[in-house]
């Protein structure tokens, strides 16, 4: 069984409106073509919701409707609207190329954003691992993916992957020999080489030596998922994400919830983040550094990844100061003018 197919068994949303099939057929047209499902459903479930209590029943959507729920989301981020506008003016041109007629609604004028991501410390990180190690079940459960939590976390922060990308990596991706793992599903659709330290390694090795321990068989065939549940199934990022905010709460992180975080995703910028400063603190200048860094995260430009400039500032702002001024010349002026409005706020 495919993890696509794994995912759509597992899914707890179940859709209700009369565009219920619909939503799950597209969902499973962004899947087969490598794309995140979690913010399609969650967004698709607030759509979902309004239709059903607004009674429609012709598979079209107009513009008075899309005027109506919009009149719903007073209490919105401006990013959190953009997105829902985006998400819902795609299912429209997907209804319209099924040959239903929908209005397909323009987004709205996107302001600066305003989510914030949350950066761990190294202390912070330092206990998230103690705990993934000391949790536990109370009883006897083949469906939890507790097994593989340990080695994922563990896999996330020294690789920097999204939670998609690593719970799509199958055994054939994975050459110890040569200390690289291949992502093939990428949110840029484009395939990449990741290396694997000697640490990551022997965890690595050592969770897949668990694995293959439990009574299922093709758990180390080549075309098996790396990471498990107890039963040898796929599981989703919705999984990940209940087992993360477990160990949060035992490392007395708060976590404030409704997509504010701290979000498992997060890692990914604690990973950039970390990996920025390491390289700045043993010589390497700035923005020679990022090149480098855009790379190991699948950025497909520099520009995705200059953010992180300026959250290594605010969290160490000693490490701006190191920056070789022969250098500092070679990347646009617009890097400088976010990190001295971070200064400033």
């Amino acid at each position: 069984m495919s993890r696509k197919e794994v995912f759509f068994m597992d899914r707890q949303l179940k859709y209700e409106s009369v565009f219920a099939p619909y939503f799950d057929s597209f969902l499973k047209m962004k899947d087969a073509m490598g794309y995140g499902l979690y913010k399609f459903e969650r967004i698709f479930l607030d759509l979902d919701r309004f239709f059903l209590k607004s009674r429609a029943t012709a598979t079209y959507i107009s513009s008075e409707q899309i005027a109506a729920w919009r009149a719903t989301r007073v209490n919105d981020k401006p990013r959190t609207l953009y997105d829902k506008y985006s998400v819902l003016s795609q299912f429209c041109k997907y209804m319209c190329h099924l040959g239903h007629e929908c209005y397909i609604p323009r987004l709205p004028k996107r302001k600066e954003l305003d989510f914030i991501p949350y950066v761990f410390t190294h202390e912070q990180m330092k206990c998230i691992f103690r705990e993934c190690n000391r949790l536990s079940l109370f009883c006897g459960n083949m469906d939890t993916a507790l097994v593989a939590v340990p080695a994922l976390i563990r896999f996330l922060y020294s690789t920097g992957t999204r939670i998609s990308e690593a719970l799509s990596i199958k055994n054939k991706d994975i050459d110890y020999q040569n200390h690289w793992v291949i992502i093939r599903k990428t949110k840029n659709k484009l395939q990449r080489m990741i290396p694997i330290n000697p640490s990551l390694k022997e965890v690595m090795k050592q969770y897949e030596g668990y694995r293959d321990r439990m009574p299922v068989e093709g758990l180390a065939d080549k075309e098996h998922f790396f990471f498990v549940k107890a039963n040898g199934k796929a599981f989703t990022n919705k999984t990940s994400y209940r087992w993360f905010k477990k160990v949060l709460k035992q490392c007395g992180i708060p976590h404030i919830g409704k997509l504010q975080g701290p979000r498992i995703h997060d890692i990914r910028h604690t990973c950039a983040v970390h990996s920025l400063e390491k390289m700045v603190k043993s010589g390497m200048d700035t923005y020679c550094a990022l090149p480098i860094l855009s790379t190991f995260l699948g950025h497909k430009s520099i520009k995705g990844t200059e953010k992180y400039v300026r959250m290594t500032q605010d969290i160490y702002p000693e490490i701006i100061k190191m920056e070789n001024p022969i250098t500092s010349f070679v990347f646009p002026n617009q890097i400088k003018i976010d990190i001295d409005y971070g200064n400033n706020h």
